[in-house]
């Protein structure tokens, strides 16, 4: 029999575990309990990482299956060499994994026969947690803007589309692959006092220097947070594009005669609005389509997340989705290398080597109820 390793304290505090573990878990137990009954069930697991377990101590305990060769199967039957291997190679990298862990896997596991079945979940899961991870990093990347928020968002955006090729890959489709969680609201661009600011900049400048206008069809009225500066931009552009005169008073003008002044804007307050400029046109336009551009990434990353956050998806479900939900930032994508001359919008970065090896794992485990007969090998 194999000895049982006494745990100590920090074991305990290693085995804790949330109430109740997600299916993926169970799925991880089964799978090590059959290839602790059945190591020659390693080759028909198909591809397999250590890392594409969230629990770390089954990740270690897989890990020293892959470097431990196995003994024969009459040795294997006749002696627990096997799993006392494991134990010890394992150990090292998860402290908490015992003797009766392994019986628990055992008994946790109903037939060896269903390895496979039961890799494909595990692989489901780590895929599930690599795209809410690259999710997650768009998302951060919309809220907490650096010196270039718009490349960097962009990047994650491309970083994202290259992962969903290769779940689109590994995961076949099936009938029913369009994703059945509900969509979130629109989002738009978060008005600010900042926000208010470049956008009053932006009409004052555009209104002192129209030649530009032509020159910024990339700038939509739905860039705007405040409505009625939105609705000056658009008596701006049409007298732009009419060749019509543009100054503040036959802005005001456009503006009374499309019944902007009806609504609560007052003739002085625009004036007003229009006095304080500085800069280009080009310059706070870009600012506030930035501004968009963040916005939807935003909202990009929160539908994913909620894609995810849905066990009833199917891994082809959430690679269909995320397609559909990046595929909104491709228009305001493409507006904004118009704005910025950039011709690099069809280049794609490439995802670091290290993400997904660097997500958050959960803690080792206890196994939830273990069931009472060890399964047998198949025959």
């Amino acid at each position: 029999m194999m000895s049982d390793v006494a745990c100590t304290e920090a074991d305990e505090d290693v085995l804790q575990y949330p109430a109740s573990p997600q299916v993926v878990h169970y799925a991880e137990q089964a799978l090590l309990g059959a290839l602790l009954l059945v190591p020659e069930r390693l080759k028909t697991i198909g591809p397999l990482k250590p890392e594409h377990f969230a629990n770390t101590a089954h990740s270690a305990l897989f890990a020293a299956m892959r470097t431990v060769s196995p003994p024969t199967p009459e040795v294997h039957r006749a002696r627990p060499v096997w799993p006392n291997q494991l134990l010890d190679a394992a150990q090292p990298q998860a402290r908490a994994l015992t003797a009766s862990y392994l019986h628990t896997l055992i008994s946790a596991c109903p037939t060896d026969a269903h390895a496979p079945a039961y890799a494909q979940m595990v692989r489901s899961g780590h895929a599930r947690r690599v795209l809410r991870r690259h999710a997650g990093l768009l998302a951060q990347a919309a809220r907490a803007p650096g010196p270039d928020p718009a490349r960097t968002v962009l990047t994650r955006a491309d970083q994202l589309a290259v992962y969903l090729d290769e779940l689109t890959t590994a995961f076949p489709s099936h009938p029913g692959s369009m994703p059945r969680t509900p969509p979130l609201p629109a989002s738009t661009a978060e008005a600010s006092v900042e926000a208010e600011d470049e956008e009053r900049m932006l009409l004052a400048t555009a209104t002192a220097h129209p030649d530009g206008l032509p020159r910024m069809r990339w700038l939509h009225e739905g860039d705007f947070t405040v409505p009625a500066h939105a609705a000056l931009y658009a008596c701006l552009t049409a007298l732009s594009r009419r060749g019509a005169p543009v100054d503040p008073i036959t802005l005001l003008w456009e503006a009374q005669q499309r019944g902007l002044l009806r609504e609560g804007l007052q003739p002085a307050e625009v004036l007003d609005l229009l006095a304080h400029r500085a800069g280009a046109p080009e310059y706070w336009g870009q600012k506030v389509l930035q501004r968009t551009l963040l916005a939807q990434a935003g909202a990009v990353a929160a539908r994913i997340e909620a894609l995810t956050a849905d066990d009833a998806t199917s891994i082809h479900q959430l690679a269909t989705g995320s397609r559909r939900a990046l595929s909104a930032l491709s228009s305001v994508r493409a507006r904004w290398h118009q704005a910025v001359g950039d011709t690099s919008s069809g280049t794609r970065a490439v995802p670091p080597p290290t993400l997904q090896a660097s997500l958050p794992r959960q803690p080792a485990a206890p196994v939830g109820p273990a069931m009472r007969h060890p399964a047998r090998p198949a025959r």
